[in-house]
């Protein structure tokens, strides 16, 4: 190991707070399509994501991901890094990192981008279940998810555990698994979970017989467009330094988002007629999912392909939850699972020199297939027990009443907008 690189440390810092930034962008994404009574709760829930998670990864979460002892290949010893005692130390009555990792910048800046990481997985999943849940119980859940299922999950995948390429799937079938900044374990551990909870709590009260039309547009698009500034540190600073790795992934994050949002555009205008705004926001976030665990192994020419597949399926898939009934508020399952699940999957197809297509090798998609069949079947399993288990005791709805008049006045005791208050100060005025 040796001497500590500036130039690296300084860029996954920095792309630990881009990542950051993307639970906030969601939160303006998510918050915009909801109802206007229902919005403080949205923003309230990722709120939640970033603070609840921020403790359980200080407690115990970087330690069962990535600095507590292996069990089994699934999870890290809680008790090793409790508290980051393994990754921070006192000198001369100020906190600094105990070391620097293969990379050589400090373990404390691979901590901030973990943790990152996490918190925008779980805000991830409020958005299917909007306008119908309890903020105490979302809180609750938070920090069992994060121990029971992100931080396992985590481990499995990016630290050398099962579903990672020197994991026994991975010599089972004779390729590399590849994920590199997160298709299942972010997205598709993400989506899985919310359709779990979906099926538990159930719908909204009027779903599939009235619109629910979202209440800012404008902020929707705001919340699209961070998540795209952001991702550059989800993408670029998964190469773990600062080098070609991370210049390519942003060229290629960008390609394939671009290729997403014109190609849900295209389908969107064939199907209705219109090329929309939430359209243009779902395409680019459904693209920079699908690029994400292939953003730094597929050319230019399939980062395109990719991103315009996926564009045109997670377009297709967000209708399904009317087909079969579940009531998924802001297309998680279809964005995310979708998106995830593809882009996953094409890494077996576009990979260079691996995929079906770039390599002409099938074992890189059975293996691709298989570590998103496990992640999806780890998360729902896991998911569920928590979620029913939360069901069962304290409960995870508001009452119908508070529902039909608004989660916000029944859950924060607040309006976001001041409508009475706006009208009597006009008439004041012209008075």
């Amino acid at each position: 190991m040796g001497a500590l690189d500036s130039g690296n440390t300084a860029w996954i810092l920095t792309s630990a707070s881009l990542v950051f930034l993307m639970t906030p962008g969601v939160a303006f994404f998510y918050g915009g399509m909801v109802r206007a009574k229902a919005v403080l709760n949205m923003l309230m829930l990722e709120a939640a994501a970033l603070s609840v998670t921020m403790i359980i990864w200080t407690l115990w979460g970087w330690s069962i991901a990535y600095a507590g002892n292996d069990i089994g290949g699934i999870f890290g010893d809680p008790a090793s890094g409790f508290l980051l005692k393994d990754s921070m130390v006192a000198q001369d009555g100020v906190f600094t990192t105990t070391g620097l990792n293969s990379n050589n910048y400090p373990v404390s800046v691979d901590v901030a981008f973990q943790v990152a990481f996490a918190m925008i997985t779980v805000g991830l999943i409020c958005g299917a279940i909007a306008e119908r849940v309890k903020y105490s119980t979302w809180m609750i859940f938070v920090a069992l998810w994060i121990t029971f299922d992100y931080a396992p999950m985590a481990h499995m995948v990016w630290n050398g555990g099962l579903l990672s390429g020197d994991g026994a799937i991975s010599k089972a079938i004779g390729a590399t698994a590849h994920d590199f900044a997160g298709g299942t374990v972010v997205h598709i551990n993400a989506a899985v979970a919310a359709l779990i909870i979906v099926l538990i709590i159930g719908k909204r009260k009027g779903f599939g017989t009235q619109p629910f039309r979202p209440h800012n547009v404008p902020f929707v698009m705001l919340g699209a467009f961070l998540l795209w500034f952001g991702w550059f540190g989800f993408n670029a600073g998964s190469a773990f330094a600062a080098n070609g790795t991370a210049g390519y992934a942003w060229v290629s994050t960008s390609a394939a988002t671009a290729a997403a949002m014109l190609s849900w555009g295209f389908t969107e205008k064939i199907r209705s007629g219109h090329y929309t705004a939430m359209g243009a926001a779902s395409g680019m976030v459904a693209g920079l999912v699908g690029i994400t665990p292939a953003a730094d192994v597929v050319s230019p020419l399939w980062a395109i392909v990719l991103g315009a597949i996926v564009g045109i399926l997670t377009c297709l898939a967000c209708g399904l939850k009317f087909k079969f009934g579940y009531d998924d508020s802001l297309d998680v399952v279809g964005v995310h699972g979708v998106g995830g699940f593809t882009g996953t999957l094409l890494v077996g197809f576009f990979g260079e020199g691996t995929g079906l297509l770039a390599g002409g090798d099938w074992k890189q998609l059975v293996v691709q297939f298989l570590i998103a069949l496990v992640a999806i079947l780890y998360s729902a399993v896991i998911t569920a027990i928590i979620a029913f288990a939360l069901e069962k005791t304290i409960g995870w709805r508001v009452t119908e009443a508070q529902e039909v008049g608004g989660i916000d006045l029944a859950d924060q005791g607040e309006r976001a907008y001041d409508f009475a208050g706006t009208a009597s100060s006009v008439l004041k005025e012209v008075k």
